[in-house]
């Protein structure tokens, strides 16, 4: 297992299909406790858990510096790749307009851009077995500590399981945002400069990204 470049540019073969999980937790009371944290915010509870949002392929980006609504905060994920069949493990943020996912969640996700790191490990259903237990996921913003969780959330092969038997699967390039984790201090922080970070076995990628926009007050 080690690391290789992913430049999304020429990594595909076409344009991947892009999906972000939701609620998807192997903890249910984790789960519960970060639909609470929406709910505080007026989002209403999904309808399937997990749930699944297609974004659009150019909203997947690499670039050091991101444009966002103000109300926007990210949400470090482990990121499933396929492509020509082969899989890879990275990190990504699922930047989300708090303000907007009030009224839709889909479209909340939709208006922001997606970054990914620019390495993954490939990756396997066997590999998965064995390592996913060591599975550590964190995030900070602004140089402070956001997220840092350990294999709580449902192994993306599962997930991918899941979204398979929902709603079929072609074998096409694809990519996988495989849920997130809960936040430390139990709401959401808004901020220009995010670094999101996954380790599994001995290798750990890191992303780093900056928002052009000016934050709002962190609640």
């Amino acid at each position: 297992m080690s690391r290789v470049p992913i430049d999304i540019e020429s990594f595909f073969a076409s344009d991947p299909r892009v999906i972000v999980a939701g609620y998807t937790g192997a903890d249910q009371e984790n789960v519960r406790r970060h639909i609470d944290e929406l709910a505080e915010i007026g989002v209403a509870p999904p309808a399937n858990v997990p749930e699944f949002y297609p974004m659009p392929s150019a909203s997947l980006t690499q670039a050091d510096e991101i444009h966002s609504p103000a109300a926007g905060s990210g949400e470090a994920e482990p990121v499933l790749l396929r492509r020509d069949g082969m899989y890879f493990l990275t990190v990504g943020s699922d930047h989300t307009d708090r303000e907007l996912e009030a009224e839709s969640v889909a479209r909340s996700k939709q208006v922001c851009p997606k970054p990914i790191a620019r390495e993954a490990v490939p990756y396997s259903p066997e590999m998965e077995e064995e390592l996913w237990h060591t599975l550590h996921l964190s995030s900070a913003v602004d140089g402070f500590a956001y997220q840092d969780d350990k294999a709580t959330l449902l192994a993306p092969f599962e997930v991918l399981r899941i979204y398979r038997d929902r709603f079929g699967d072609d074998g096409s390039d694809l990519v996988l945002f495989g849920g997130t984790v809960p936040l430390l201090a139990g709401g959401f922080r808004y901020g220009s400069d995010w670094t999101m970070r996954l380790s599994i076995g001995e290798e750990t990628i890191t992303h780093q990204y900056r928002v052009a926009t000016a934050p709002v007050p962190a609640q």
